[in-house]
């Protein structure tokens, strides 16, 4: 009697031993399958990463994408900040060649913010037809370019503080027409710059504003323009958000997220929306440095798909 309870004690404690075991691999899965907050990424062998290391991958990184994308630029066409500003606001969930294909009758009608301000909303919703949220965007454009007569003289401002005071107008557009219009840098957080920086666990920040202030830390100012087209880019032209073509990827010995997306070379360049090279673009009017680039511009609306 004595022998067999002490065999059905060891069974006992075997059987806690395998649960506690199995509960405490549970946790583990759990924890690594949780996105890593920021200063505590891993490396693409999925091994803890100090800072430093993030530092060097997350820049090298970048100059890899700059290779890759050596004539990256806003893919909205626009001539002055204004252009820029309501083409940016007009860009929300639609894609910019649409929005190239709209805005040269909108400013051939209303070519200044007085112009603007001063419009029939119905004669702006029917131009803006095509971008969809047509009335929500003619009362954002109309709104900020009645802003800028009223505060800024009809002039767009070249500081955060006054752009984001104006309706329609957040940080992001405002740092798209900073780094763009006025060479003052700014990171555009969009939800391409989102899936990508967490992808590569530069962060695991969800919020905008932390995700800018987390990606910032890691790049000298003077890169953080620049970063943001080469990281859109990529987003758009390979890092797609449900089928990343990872075996297609120029990146992907840098990656911690490679192998979530198809790996076979072949198959992965099938899933590319953009030639390696980065054209057709989503311009109309390309910059000369992106022509000279190899890029060209964009053809018929429908010849290409949106991003």
């Amino acid at each position: 009697m004595k022998k067999a309870a002490v065999e059905k004690t060891a069974v006992q404690k075997k059987a806690a031993a395998k649960k506690t075991a199995a509960k405490k691999t549970a946790v583990e899965k759990a924890v690594a399958e949780k996105p890593q907050p920021a200063g505590k990424s891993k490396s693409p062998a999925g091994k803890p990463e100090s800072p430093a290391a993030l530092v060097r991958r997350a820049r090298r990184i970048n100059r890899e994408l700059a290779e890759v994308y050596p004539y990256a630029h806003p893919e909205l066409d626009f001539e002055n900040p204004f252009q820029l500003l309501v083409a940016t606001v007009l860009s929300a969930q639609t894609t910019d060649l649409r929005v190239n294909q709209t805005t040269p009758t909108l400013f051939a009608k209303y070519p200044t913010p007085e112009d603007l301000a001063a419009a029939n909303p119905e004669e702006v919703e029917e131009i803006l037809r095509p971008c969809g949220f047509f009335r929500a965007k003619t009362k954002s454009v109309t709104g900020l370019s009645k802003g800028l007569v009223e505060q800024f003289g009809g002039e767009v401002p070249g500081r955060l503080e006054d752009l984001v005071k104006l309706p329609g107008v957040g940080r992001k557009t405002a740092f798209v027409v900073l780094g763009n219009a006025f060479g003052r840098p700014g990171i555009t957080v969009d939800t391409h710059f989102q899936r990508l920086v967490r992808r590569w666990r530069w962060t695991g920040e969800t919020e905008p504003d932390k995700i800018e202030a987390a990606v910032g830390a890691l790049f000298p100012k003077s890169d953080w323009t620049d970063l943001s087209h080469h990281v859109i880019w990529h987003g758009r032209r390979m890092c797609h958000a449900r089928k990343p073509a990872c075996g297609a990827c120029p990146i992907a010995p840098l990656c911690p997220a490679y192998g979530e997306g198809e790996t076979d070379p072949e198959k992965a360049r099938k899933l590319l929306k953009y030639e390696k090279g980065g054209f057709p673009g989503q311009r109309l009017k390309p910059p000369q440095a992106y022509l000279d680039a190899g890029g060209r511009p964009a053809p018929p609306l429908g010849a290409v798909s949106g991003t």
